[in-house]
């Protein structure tokens, strides 16, 4: 019997080798994911961003095996957001704050475990955040803070309005991971 088709999913681990905080080499989480059965394990750059491949009929949640095999292996807890491809295109796709000569770095994304906690960054968009700005998709709240991270009263009303329940990356990190994901797929689809 042939093996089910696989589809591809990422990762995001919420904290991971942010300053001295929860250091985890990328191979030991590359290593914590495959002994799991994942397949096709890649990371990219060295702030817990994953991609992996899993049989399409697995609806398992691999978000919390990721947790508690991480937990156990390593000694790190993070939170695990996981995306299927389809997902991170829309967070891509959907990003209204992302025009042309933005600094990437500066424009956050946050994506969020549960799609119901964005009911709490929306709540935010009532308020004045000039000369930041937000906008809420379906998957991810974007931010743009042109004076930078430890300057946006923004990035931290979002981090007290979200908590745990997101992890953030910039633009730059976010489009990276979806050329990715894109070669991925193109390589997967030739005979």
């Amino acid at each position: 019997m042939p093996d089910s088709p696989r589809t591809t999913h990422i990762a995001l681990l919420r904290g991971i080798n942010v300053g001295t905080a929860k250091r985890v080499a990328m191979s030991d989480l590359r290593a914590v994911l495959e002994g799991l059965g994942y397949g096709g394990v890649k990371t990219l750059l060295n702030s817990g961003n994953l991609l992996f491949s899993v049989r399409a009929i697995d609806k398992r949640d691999h978000g919390a095996r990721i947790e508690k095999a991480m937990a156990q292996k390593t000694g790190v807890t993070s939170r695990v957001t996981v995306l299927t491809t389809a997902e991170l295109g829309a967070v891509v796709d959907s990003n209204p704050l992302a025009t042309s000569g933005r600094d990437p770095s500066r424009l956050l994304v946050a994506v969020v475990k549960d799609p119901l906690d964005l009911s709490k960054a929306r709540a935010l968009l009532k308020l004045d955040w000039a000369p930041e700005s937000l906008a809420v998709g379906r998957r991810a709240a974007y931010l743009w803070i042109p004076e930078g991270l430890m300057e946006s009263v923004l990035a931290k009303a979002m981090a007290k309005a979200l908590g745990d329940g997101a992890t953030t990356r910039n633009w730059a990190t976010i489009t990276k991971l979806h050329a990715l994901v894109v070669a991925e797929a193109t390589a997967g689809a030739r005979p």
